[in-house]
């Protein structure tokens, strides 16, 4: 199976998402959702989970998925693994964020 790592702008979101979900609903409600969106990373290495091409207009190359409320961005490297590139909230707008977090 393909492996992935998970980029360094996408690790500080995957924290920042913890801890607002484990504020507001409960550290059990935040590990669950954690874990679910680490199942999503596995199924986008496996292949197994649905994605599509990054718009054009971001001028990268790249992929986006979704897991529940979050957008998951990710693209193929170069030794053949997957790179987590950012984790966005759906509300949060997207171009503005994608490219603050760095290029694909």
């Amino acid at each position: 199976m393909t492996q992935y790592r998970v980029q360094e702008a996408a690790a500080i979101r995957i924290d920042e998402i913890f801890r607002y979900t484990r504020d507001r609903w409960g550290e059990a409600q935040a590990d669950a959702y954690i874990e679910g969106m680490f199942e999503t990373f596995d199924g986008i290495a496996a292949g197994m989970a649905a994605s599509r091409p990054v718009p054009a207009e971001f001028g990268v190359t790249g992929y986006v998925s979704r897991y529940r409320s979050h957008f998951i961005y990710w693209k193929n490297l170069h030794d053949g693994a997957i790179g987590i590139v950012t984790v966005l909230h759906e509300r949060m707008h997207q171009s503005d964020r994608f490219m603050d977090d760095g290029e694909l």
